[in-house]
């Protein structure tokens, strides 16, 4: 049996919890930005994915008109850096709603780097980090998708294994439902089947 939701019928934030409990779990964005005043930003967003290979595209969305979000209409600039499980309260800490002008970065004590391409700092501690120049924006309803291009990359040899990011030593954090966040635990792997290898559906076999 299943329970029907209608989201034309429901109060916005009821179907917003159930969207979030059910697209799980989902990466996220720790995107740092420099205002146009010089106030540098730090926050999560966890509407966030890959757009396009080629060029290389990184797209995350902002509920409403935040701070993160004035800061890449006014300079065109962010980086995602990457949120592991080593960084799990300082995250958290970055989602505090400060008001306008704080810099998350000195008022959660979160250490900073250049970029090399970019005005807003790095995660100094984040093991990834994606320079990214505004490729276009999208409003949509109550949130704006902000697609960048990255325009370079920046990875810690501790976590490369012949040269390619490991899972087990990016321990990446992701969001979940209400309060919830999720890590990686077991991984497991499995081979695409080519048409020409193809013996029948799995539950066949």
């Amino acid at each position: 049996m299943r329970i029907d939701f209608d989201p034309a019928a429901m109060p916005r934030n009821d179907f917003y919890r159930l969207l979030t409990a059910t697209v799980v779990p989902r990466p996220i964005a720790w995107v740092s930005t420099t205002s146009a005043d010089g106030t540098d930003n730090l926050a999560p967003h966890s509407f966030f994915t890959i757009a396009s290979v080629a060029p290389p595209v990184v797209q995350f969305s902002s509920v409403g008109r935040k701070d993160t979000l004035r800061n890449v209409e006014a300079t065109g600039q962010f980086v995602v850096n990457l949120g592991s499980e080593a960084l799990f309260e300082q995250i958290n800490d970055t989602g505090t709603d400060f008001p306008h002008g704080v810099s998350e970065f000195e008022a959660a004590g979160i250490a900073s780097e250049p970029s090399l391409r970019v005005k807003p700092p790095r995660v100094a501690a984040s093991p990834v980090a994606l320079e990214c120049e505004v490729h276009s924006t999208l409003g949509i309803g109550d949130s704006t998708v902000v697609f960048g291009r990255v325009v370079h990359a920046v990875v810690s040899q501790d976590v490369l294994v012949d040269g390619h990011p490991e899972i087990s030593r990016l321990k990446p954090l992701s969001r979940l439902g209400k309060d919830e966040w999720g890590t990686v635990g077991g991984v497991r792997e499995i081979s695409r089947i080519r048409h020409a290898d193809w013996r029948g559906p799995a539950g066949d076999r």
